[in-house]
């Protein structure tokens, strides 16, 4: 029923050079590209010829724009540069901003939500100037993936019969956090009572995210290069015990959550190619792959439709996935063969990311460019309504908590302005409230990336990772739930970036990551907010998202 056309089937499998590059390497450059039938073709909008006069690239300048276009701006830009959470890109556009003003955003930012790249020291001058360049000149079409090039690429490292039956490590595996390094492509597994590291283990590039299987006995990790690593916790040492390549740039992974199909499959979406790929649970054996459908809610046909939050019904056998650029959101169902689409839910252009209300019936999830968050009842399959917010919201998995007027809330803050929009989330025992914002709190800045609580926890934690003022974007905030206000904020880092939270199993820390080349974790009493410890070492490569194990496999936020 929702089967559509696969786009990009045939094409020449990728090599292992290095994320999107490495992709593009298949013969794609700045000069030209290998289509399906081998033929060359020209890859360019135009020839150097009718580029603006300093604007054209060489073969390795391109290469590391495009690199660069991965890394920092496909996720808001679009692999085609069509747009989605940030502008369209495109290079008729740009030609007419020009090198000179295209480096100053790049390198100072938008009050918007557009990061402050150059002078964060994110990228080096010369990046600036080719990525200035390179949004000029169009971009390379990127290649597919089949079905036979991801088996290819799984490699079941420890088949399932040479795992433990029991957990082999003395330590409390359940309160492990998985701490994301992100441009070293690591994951640290640290020890949330002792503190300390209990394993370092290579993953894809720029992991996302990371994701509890239904047990809590696995970790998913999700690179930007559309590389699944399964990270199994019971062995006396953390250890990766399978890796597939299933997208060539990705997001979202998630596992079977329902009583009777726990940790039996895991799906992974992808930014590109338009798919998603089903795999075996405990062993990353690869299922079936799945096209996504183009088709938007307002009846366009799109070139572009990348999946980006997925979420495991606690209700049903299903993910729900949320097609970005089309404003669908599309629930596979796990328990039939091949796993297909079974229903299309018209959510908002363009979705983002988003969680579960405390009961886990309702999936709220971000449409940044409307500037609302819509509400899904994963119960009914049906939409139950759009709230508008405020600029560009950016929730993470977002927040619940009990307000002492409202009742249970949600909320969410925002990467356009320095707001905290907080609504009403139990249409069963307060529909005066649901669905609608009972409180908006003024913040110091806007660029807001995550807000975080728990149950035990008489505060929300907000950061501002975006914000063009260094000072605002080195601070962290707390909201008191009971107060109904905002309680004090504080710079946090010295250097680098606040950014994201996560508490262990009790809810009485928080952990917050200093994003920088030498990295730092910083670990608060929730109670007091006193800092406990600050954990400065030379592994810290870019810590960025933190995964408590308990918390993230029973979807405590």
């Amino acid at each position: 029923m929702f089967k559509p056309t696969r786009r990009f089937a045939g094409v020449a499998r990728t090599v292992a050079a290095g994320l999107l590059v490495g992709a593009f390497a298949l013969g794609v450059s700045a000069c030209g590209g290998s289509d399906d039938d081998g033929e060359k073709k020209d890859t360019t909008a135009a020839s150097t010829a009718d580029l603006p006069e300093g604007v054209a690239l060489n073969d390795e300048e391109f290469k590391k724009g495009a690199d660069t276009f991965f890394r920092q701006c496909a996720g808001c830009h679009g692999t085609l540069r069509v747009g989605a959470t940030g502008p369209p890109l495109q290079p008729k556009d740009m030609q007419q901003r020009g090198t000179t003003v295209l480096e100053s955003i790049i390198t100072n930012g938008l009050p918007g939500g557009m990061p402050p790249w150059g002078k964060a020291g994110f990228l080096t001058p010369e990046e600036v100037n080719i990525m200035a360049r390179f949004v000029q000149m169009d971009p390379p079409e990127p290649p597919g993936l089949d079905m036979d090039e991801i088996k290819e690429s799984w490699d079941l490292k420890i088949p399932v019969a040479d795992r433990p039956t029991a957990p082999q490590t003395t330590r409390n595996w359940q309160n492990f956090f998985g701490v994301i390094l992100r441009d070293a492509g690591k994951v640290a597994i640290m020890d949330g009572d002792t503190k300390e590291r209990v394993a370092l283990l290579n993953t894809g590039y720029a992991v996302h995210i990371l994701r509890s299987s239904a047990t809590g006995r696995y970790f998913y990790a999700i690179g930007r290069d559309g590389k699944v690593t399964l990270i199994d916790l019971w062995t006396k040492k953390p250890t990766t015990v399978a890796e597939v390549k299933g997208c060539i740039d990705a997001r979202s992974v998630d596992g079977s959550k329902l009583k009777g199909f726990e940790d039996k499959y895991v799906i992974e979406g992808c930014y590109w190619p338009m798919q998603y790929v089903v795999y075996d649970g405990l062993t990353l054996e690869p299922l079936a792959v799945q096209d996504v459908p183009t088709e938007s809610i307002d009846g366009e046909d799109l070139d572009e439709v990348r999946i980006a939050a997925i979420a495991a019904s606690h209700s049903a056998p299903v993910w729900a996935v949320a097609l970005k650029e089309s404003g669908y959101v599309a629930i596979v169902d796990y328990s039939k063969p091949d796993f297909p689409i079974t229903k299309m839910i018209k959510a908002q252009r363009f979705l983002h990311d988003g969680g579960f209300d405390s009961t886990g019936r309702f999936f709220a999830i971000a449409a940044n460019e409307k500037d609302q968050i819509a509400v899904i009842d994963l119960k009914d399959m049906e939409r139950v309504a759009l709230i508008d917010t405020g600029r560009k919201p950016h929730p993470g998995r977002g927040a619940n908590w009990v307000d002492p007027k409202y009742g249970p809330v949600m909320a969410t803050t925002h990467m356009g302005e320095g707001k905290m929009a907080i609504y009403g989330a139990d249409p069963k025992n307060h529909p005066q409230y649901a669905w609608k914002v009972v409180r908006e709190i003024k913040l110091p800045s806007a660029g807001t990336l995550f807000l975080k609580t728990h149950d035990n926890s008489p505060w929300v934690w907000t950061d501002a990772t975006l914000a063009t003022n260094e000072k605002d974007a080195r601070s962290i905030c707390v909201y008191s739930k009971q107060k109904a206000k905002l309680h004090k904020c504080w710079v946090a880092t010295k250097d680098g970036r606040g950014v994201h939270f996560e508490y262990n199993k009790q809810g009485t820390q928080v952990w917050v990551s200093n994003w920088t080349n030498k990295g730092e974790l910083i670990i608060y009493d929730d109670k007091s907010l006193k800092e406990l410890k600050r954990i400065r070492e030379p592994w810290l490569v870019t810590p960025t998202g933190k995964f408590n194990v308990f918390n993230t496999a029973h979807d405590v936020y």
